[in-house]
């Protein structure tokens, strides 16, 4: 546990901390400010040349295994969130340095700000499973069911809940900061401001959830057991006071930017694709860009000279520029809240009248013809019976492959052929699968979530017999 402090150092130095280019896992010491590449410029370009960067290219933003081009995946919709980003860090930094008398620290720029937020919206969603969000559902629901709950029985609490509320943000942070490997252990070794920008939920799965209470409305969280002492090294360089909630860390104050440039896409972006797939109108979506913009049009027809695209296009800058400019200056306005750790809600709330419902309009559109739309509950039930066929033919490795599983009954044709597809993936890793069946888990969980939404498809359709199927 960290110390409780009796009296908060001024906010420089407070960024001092929150800014630190310390590379999680390294014990090598770096200066942010060396060269023209900085520290967190690195932590941007290991992210774009990582595997796991690339695999996004083929995951789920919104709409699964979808044929029709210009649709977003995770890979297009990161890269806008990490623009959006890197507007948003710098000029969050820009008026923090004009508000503070001492500015911000030595040596710490605005575009070093920038680029902190930029790297770490990069890597928000490098953690989530094939089909995105339905994926998360098909891996809690796999763990819920009869067949798995004679080992989850055998289970810490803390491990049986990593799986039952299963995260893609803790799967991220595992990523980062095991998986990716840098030559020596220790995942990617990302900048920890990078890293403590990066977690929306600095806490474990038995933080923000009782481990007695049924486990079908799971709160978020941002790291698994596994990672524990990670979290706790990476609290600890950065000096994140203890949540007023429960016994996890306070949000890096350079998260809530990530979060509110994530719901900016969110707002604008997806919305766009459900036109693009016959969801929604052009008067639907235009209304809320408006309402962001913080005009009321007579009309919102689509101008005679101006397609579809273009108009949107337009319309989307506005309420872009509008959007970074309000959110700064909420982050200015409540940053000794942010420095605290006592921020309650995101940035949206602490804006004007007009932002929030717009914001709120996007998200109750989409919920209603976008989420609930019948092509995409389809191609949800189709993605939880992928990854359902996935762990039923992989999971049982984790108890019955282990190295000394001396005990259990020879492995049987198909068990073998399955161990030598996840082989690769273990020996990468430098993994074996040992008694511990925890960690077994989370490894095969490595293999399944890693693969891409038509990796995933076709293993699956493969291991039903359906030889040859291509999506």
């Amino acid at each position: 546990m960290l110390s409780t402090q009796t009296s908060l150092p001024s906010p420089t130095t407070q960024w001092s901390h929150l800014l630190n280019s310390q590379r999680l896992g390294a014990s090598k010491k770096f200066n942010a400010n060396t060269s023209t590449r900085s520290q967190f410029h690195k932590d941007y370009d290991r992210l774009v040349f990582s595997h796991s960067f690339r695999q996004l290219n083929q995951k789920t933003q919104v709409h699964p295994l979808t044929n029709q081009l210009g649709i977003h995946t995770r890979l297009t919709h990161s890269l806008e969130v990490s623009s959006i980003g890197r507007s948003l860090g710098m000029m969050a930094a820009e008026k923090i340095h004009d508000a503070l008398r001492s500015g911000l620290p030595a040596g710490v720029s605005p575009a070093d700000v920038g680029v902190i937020v930029q790297a770490a919206c990069l890597a928000h969603d490098i953690g989530n499973p094939p089909f995105g969000h339905a994926g998360e559902y098909a891996i809690r629901d796999w763990f819920r069911q009869p067949e798995p709950q004679a080992v989850l029985e055998n289970l810490s609490s803390n491990e049986r809940l990593d799986l039952l509320a299963y995260e893609g943000n803790a799967q991220g942070f595992r990523l980062l900061a095991r998986n990716e490997h840098h030559p020596d252990k220790g995942g990617m070794r990302l900048t920890c401001a990078t890293l403590g920008a990066f977690m929306k939920y600095p806490w474990l799965a038995t933080h923000s959830n009782d481990v007695n209470e049924n486990h079908y409305n799971v709160q978020k969280f941002g790291c698994f057991y596994s990672e524990a002492s990670q979290l706790e090294e990476l609290a600890a360089c950065l000096h994140l006071p203890r949540s007023e909630q429960h016994d996890g860390f306070a949000r890096h104050p350079l998260a809530y930017l990530l979060e509110a440039a994530d719901d900016i896409c969110y707002a604008l972006i997806d919305l766009e694709d459900g036109i693009n797939l016959n969801m929604l109108t052009y008067g639907e979506v235009a209304t809320i860009f408006y309402e962001l913009i913080g005009e009321r049009p007579s009309s919102v027809n689509l101008p005679a000279h101006m397609s579809v695209r273009q108009s949107l296009a337009s319309l989307r800058a506005r309420a872009m520029m509008r959007l970074v400019n309000t959110v700064t200056d909420a982050f200015v306005a409540n940053s000794d809240a942010l420095l605290a750790g006592t921020l309650q809600g995101s940035l949206f709330a602490h804006c004007d009248t007009s932002v929030q419902n717009g914001i709120n309009q996007a998200k109750q559109l989409a919920r209603e013809k976008i989420f609930n739309h019948p092509s995409k509950v389809r191609m949800e039930l189709m993605a939880n019976q992928c990854l359902h066929s996935l762990l039923n033919a992989f999971m049982p490795l984790a108890w019955t492959g282990s190295q000394s599983a001396t005990m259990q009954p020879p492995m049987s044709f198909e068990q073998q052929r399955l161990l030598r597809l996840l082989q690769p993936h273990l020996d990468e890793h430098r993994r074996i699968l040992s008694d511990d069946i925890y960690h077994n888990i989370l490894n095969i969980l490595d293999f399944i979530t890693g693969m891409n939404d038509h990796e995933a498809y076709r293993l699956a359709q493969e291991l039903q017999g359906h030889w040859g199927t291509v999506v």
